[in-house]
């Protein structure tokens, strides 16, 4: 019978460094480990594939059935199968026991050379080099797997960027039918506050299976710093940027999208922002497809706003636009590909954020995020929630 072809082969990367096997250990909080296992575990555990592609996860006993029915992993190993409760009274250390049953497996499988992602616990690999294997941390081999969606990751996406699309929709719609009272908001006869339009966000997404932390609704001069949470009272004639970037609490997958509201006069100058903004992110997202280099986005957004007299990254300016134009969303919410100076190649499967934005102290901050995918032949905007700045 002809061995099935392991769809996550890291093989090649294993070659190139010489290595035996690729070790993960951690929880399922880890997105290599989640991507690579599709097991949800809050315990720690462990991934191992060998350089013939073979994956092994060592698991909890409790978490065996769990593991058989869920995982896409074959080969289930259990503490108690490599004797764990005999090794902690050798030993008198259950971490010390536990890297005697990965050394166990590993030698197993007559893997000596192991390679690791960069935040390997230093533990296990401290214990196990003493025991006679050699490690080598390297970038991550999932990485670039994981920057391209498969039709079911694209899926999942989608359906938590609607959730967020409602949650936005919710937000934006206290704001517009708030009342100015004394240059504040207020709602329903009381004023209108950032931790009350996030509550709101928080009740919406939970109502469609997912969850949020760390959401953005930035009120006035503080929006000028890109990632303040905002807090207090919303008022008048002030921008207000509201970014949402939740995640399901069912297949670990994140969306994201940011727009950028005003209730009540916005001053000219605000307004000229909001439109190069607005403009830059329609240049940005034009140019989405396969084969583009996003170190060209990135540099096309900066002469957008060049040319309109905004300072940009590209001057070192700590006001104007000063941060990459976007990136990647899946299991992470900044993941690959990096929409910035890298000259990484779009590929089709890739789902980045476009978000360009202004952010001047003296009046407060502009951004607009869409989350688009990269297509065969251009890109898909999965972003539905229209811009409108004064609501």
């Amino acid at each position: 019978m002809t061995k099935e072809k392991n769809p996550l082969d890291i093989s090649d990367t294993l070659k190139d460094h010489r290595s035996d096997a690729f070790m993960i250990v951690g929880n399922s909080g880890n997105a290599d480990m989640y991507y690579s296992s599709s097991f949800f575990a809050s315990d720690s555990f462990a991934y191992i594939q060998t350089k013939e592609a073979d994956e092994i996860l060592l698991i909890s006993d409790m978490e065996r059935g769990r593991a058989e029915n869920e995982s896409r992993v074959s080969q289930i190993r259990t503490l108690q199968e490599c004797k764990y409760r005999d090794k902690i009274k050798e030993r008198g250390d259950p971490s010390l026991a536990y890297c005697d049953c990965l050394a166990e497996i590993l030698q197993h499988h007559g893997a000596r050379r192991i390679t690791v992602p960069r935040d390997f616990p230093y533990h296990i690999a401290q214990t196990l080099k003493e025991e006679g294997f050699s490690f080598e941390a390297i970038k991550s081999p999932f990485q670039q797997l994981r920057s391209r969606k498969s039709e079911q990751e694209i899926e999942k996406v989608k359906t938590v960027q609607n959730a967020c699309n409602l949650a936005m929709e919710a937000a934006v719609n206290m704001i517009h039918k708030s009342e100015i009272v004394d240059g504040k908001l207020n709602y329903n006869g009381f004023d209108l506050t950032a931790e009350e339009v996030r509550h709101q966000i928080d009740i919406t997404l939970l109502e469609h299976g997912c969850e949020s932390e760390g959401t953005i609704v930035a009120c006035g001069k503080g929006s000028a710093n890109p990632h303040w949470e905002g807090t207090g009272v919303l008022r008048a004639d002030e921008p207000v940027v509201i970014d949402i970037f939740p995640r399901s609490k069912k297949n670990r997958y994140f969306a994201d999208m940011t727009r950028t509201v005003l209730k009540g006069d916005a001053s000219e100058r605000l307004k000229d922002m909001y439109e190069a903004v607005h403009v830059a992110q329609e240049v940005a997202i034009e140019m989405i497809k396969p084969g583009v280099k996003c170190s060209d986005i990135h540099g096309r957004v900066c002469d957008v706003f060049e040319e309109r007299g905004y300072d940009t990254t590209r001057s070192g300016s700590q006001s104007g636009f000063i941060h990459s134009t976007g990136h990647g969303v899946g299991l992470e919410i900044h993941e690959a590909p990096f929409v910035g100076e890298r000259d990484t190649v779009l590929e089709a499967g890739n789902i980045i954020t476009i978000e360009p934005g202004l952010y001047y102290p003296d009046v407060g901050g502009i951004r607009l995020e869409d989350l688009i995918l990269v297509t065969d032949d251009g890109f898909e905007n999965l972003t539905e929630m229209e811009k409108e700045f004064i609501v």
